[in-house]
C-alpha cells in the first residue's frame, strides 16, 4: 500500500461526503452527547457511517437534494414524537423494525436504513413495497455512504 493511502473503513464517512458537508457549512467536529444518547437508545451502532454522518452533519431538520428530502435523524429524534411516527410507519407499511425511515415517505416513496446491515432501500407504495416484502427487491445501496454520495450527486 502506498505511503499515506487512506483506508476507508465501512463505518467511516467518505471524504467526498465530509468535503461536501464542509463546503456547505454542515459539518461539525464536535459531537452532541444528547444526539449520541438518542441514537444508542434507538438501537444504532454509534460507530456506523449512518451515526457518524448524523452526529457531525446538520443543516436544520432536513437535507434536500434533487427535490428529495431526508431527515437530520437526530434533530427529529430530539424535537418530535418520532417514536409514534416510527410505530405508525412500521404498522402501516408492514416493514421489520430494523428498517428505519429517513424521510417522511411523501409522494408515496421513502428511504429506509437497515440498522442491522447498513443497507438503504427506496420503496414506494404498490409493487415496490410488495416486491421488497417477498424478497424480489433488494436494497439499492449497500451502505449509507453509497446512499449519501448518490443522494447528494457525489458519485
Amino acid at each position: 500500500m502506498a505511503k499515506g493511502a487512506l483506508i476507508l473503513d465501512d463505518n467511516m464517512i467518505s471524504k467526498k461526503i465530509t468535503d461536501y458537508c464542509k463546503l456547505n457549512g454542515w459539518w461539525y467536529d464536535d459531537v452532541s452527547v444528547e444526539y449520541e444518547v438518542m441514537l444508542k437508545k434507538n438501537g444504532f451502532d454509534i460507530s456506523s457511517d449512518f451515526c457518524q454522518f448524523y452526529l457531525h452533519a446538520e443543516d436544520g431538520p432536513t437535507f434536500i437534494s434533487r427535490g428529495k428530502e431526508i431527515y437530520q435523524v437526530c434533530w427529529f429524534l430530539k424535537n418530535t414524537n418520532f417514536d409514534l411516527a416510527l410505530k405508525r410507519t412500521h404498522e402501516t407499511l408492514g416493514l421489520p423494525l430494523e428498517f428505519f425511515p429517513i424521510d417522511a415517505f411523501e409522494g408515496e416513496y421513502g428511504f429506509f436504513y437497515n440498522r442491522s446491515s447498513g443497507e438503504v432501500v427506496e420503496l414506494s407504495l404498490g409493487d415496490s413495497l410488495s416486491d421488497f416484502k417477498i424478497g424480489r427487491l433488494r436494497p439499492q445501496w449497500s451502505n449509507f455512504n453509497e446512499f449519501l454520495e448518490d443522494f447528494f450527486e457525489l458519485a
